[in-house]
């Protein structure tokens, strides 16, 4: 923020006091501040009732939790908000979206009550060049984000915006447009991608939906060269998964739980390192194989 900006915002506060004043600057400008370099994620989430669930997936996800520094606030990009153009969520108090069906009435009784940030959804907005990106009063938060957010923080008092996944794009230029997104990482800023790197759900074995140890030769083919790639910084191999053969294309018959991966390697900087945790198949055609970029 601009000295220029920050006496418009001084001047436009209600004259009630300087320490008023001083607070609400305070609480206005926090999420801008310079920050140590947070990590990157991407979550495999897999079935919406890992938010209720006490299993391996859900130890996993609050193990990471522990680990990382106190964000500012998350910025999640999940499979399940798909729009033509390109949005990010600027309400103060997202809902909680309960966007699936046939599941218990206990995951639908599910709130995730965290609130929105305005000013990190402007600041979004203003990083990207390469498109227009609009402010939506009307998403909140799907399963892709609050199923996993829930279990690194539980209490639910970091702000989480969400970005969408416009539907009409290449996997190349979502690669790209996340790389403006690097400078929100020094602000404190927590980038997750949430979906699966393998997730066909017309091929899952449902008799082996709690078998962890299960997966198609398919979806071990194509996970195991996703793996390499990643960890070897081979980033193009990954985007190009058009043409990578079979087994990519039986793991990713749609692309939109594989593009939040590309969303969170984009930010990956030469520095750093990259890890791999909750690194399993879930009946047969699922990988729950999630990453993170970055030291705690």
């Amino acid at each position: 923020m601009n000295r220029k900006q920050f006496l418009k915002i001084l001047a436009a506060l209600p004259i009630t006091g300087a320490a008023m004043k001083l607070s609400s600057l305070a609480k206005m400008t926090e999420p801008l501040k310079n920050t140590e370099r947070m990590p990157v994620l991407f979550l495999g989430h897999g079935s919406p009732m890992n938010a209720i669930e006490e299993n391996e997936f859900v130890s996993g996800f609050r193990q990471i939790g522990s680990e990382l520094p106190a964000p500012t606030a998350v910025l999640c990009i999940s499979a399940h908000w798909e729009t033509q153009g390109t949005f990010v969520t600027a309400m103060e108090k997202p809902r909680t979206i309960h966007d699936f069906g046939g599941f218990p009435k206990a995951l639908f009784d599910v709130q995730y009550p965290a609130p929105g940030s305005p000013e990190i959804a402007r600041e979004t907005k203003e990083l990207v060049q390469t498109t227009t990106v609009g402010l939506d009063e009307n998403w909140g938060l799907d399963h892709g984000a609050w199923s996993v957010i829930k279990h690194l923080y539980p209490k639910a008092d970091i702000p989480v915006i969400q970005l969408s996944l416009d539907r009409t794009k290449s996997a190349q230029y979502h690669y790209e447009l996340a790389k403006e997104l690097a400078a929100l990482r020094k602000k404190g800023v927590l980038i997750i991608g949430s979906g699966n790197m393998v997730h066909n759900l017309r091929l899952l074995a449902w008799d082996k939906l709690n078998d962890t140890d299960f997966g198609y030769d398919w979806a071990i083919e194509a996970s195991e060269t996703m793996k390499k790639h990643i960890l070897s910084g081979d980033h193009q191999q990954l985007i190009d998964f058009r043409s990578r053969g079979k087994a990519f294309d039986l793991a990713i018959p749609t692309p939109e739980h594989y593009l939040p991966l590309l969303y969170t390697l984009a930010l990956q900087e030469k520095d750093e390192t990259v890890a791999l945790f909750n690194d399993k198949p879930v009946a047969g055609s699922l990988t729950m194989t999630s990453v993170k970029i970055g030291a705690a």
